[in-house]
């Protein structure tokens, strides 16, 4: 007890109670396991979210089609992922589940590989969502603006919903509106403002070498990015999925 111990008891002691209550090992090992879903989860993100972007700055160029991600983008999408990486994951609350795990094995990897695995399955069906938009576009003879427009916009949505969708990996999307998180709000608003102000705001459109999207346009980019992380969220539904 770290109030009522001696000097040489707190000194010797493996763990010092500053409060004198037990209860407070049970805090702890609630917080310990939070941040480190916390940071995995934040790792998952980041694995998923890059294999769109390296297969959009790889493809056109592998296959001499329009470039879609240029500097401007590539900054754009940061302004996202920094601060879901290092605020929003890291406020989140803990998993339902957290108190009724087993002791991790402390030489267990903070990755594990069916950790990467589910992360990597999310980046290559958001990719499949994003080139097939991009595909689309190029069939229907849209212009490079017009290409660059749709394909950014679908990426911007799936981003999001990569962020959305692993605030939690035992609660679905909707049960976790119950469990407000500080960060979210603005990090969600700010990229859908910067993303209208970048499609709408002739100056931006111009740097970022996009066109405006009419309603439906947008309408179907929204949906397409949704779409790529709804079955995420069916697996989550079904229990099928944990955090190990």
């Amino acid at each position: 007890m770290g109030a009522r111990g001696s000097d040489v008891a707190r000194e010797s002691a493996a763990i010092v109670l500053l409060d004198d209550d037990f209860s407070s090992i049970v805090q702890a090992v609630k917080l310990g396991r939070r941040i480190y879903d916390n940071i995995r989860k934040a790792i998952a993100y980041i694995f998923a979210i890059h294999v769109p972007i390296a297969g959009l700055s790889l493809i056109p160029a592998l296959f001499h089609l329009p470039m879609v991600l240029l500097p401007a983008h590539i900054a754009f999408l940061q302004l996202i992922i920094d601060p879901a990486c290092s605020t929003v994951f890291e406020a989140e609350k803990e998993e339902a589940n957290v108190m009724n795990r087993a002791p991790r094995d402390s030489s267990q990897p903070l990755f594990s590989r069916h950790t990467l695995f589910i992360s990597l399955l999310q980046g290559c069906i958001v990719l499949a969502t994003v080139i097939s938009v991009f595909g689309l576009s190029l069939y229907l003879g849209e212009s490079e603006q017009k290409i660059r427009a749709l394909t950014f916009t679908t990426l911007i949505f799936s981003n999001l919903g990569l962020i959305l969708t692993n605030r939690s990996w035992s609660r679905t999307f909707i049960a976790t509106l119950r469990f407000p998180n500080k960060a979210l709000i603005p990090v969600v608003a700010g990229a859908i403002a910067f993303l209208l102000t970048t499609l709408y705001v002739p100056f931006f459109a111009t740097l970022f070498k996009v066109t405006a999207l009419n309603t439906l346009e947008f309408g179907a980019c929204l949906t397409a990015g949704i779409g790529s992380v709804l079955w995420f969220e069916g697996v989550k539904w079904m229990g099928k999925l944990k955090l190990d």
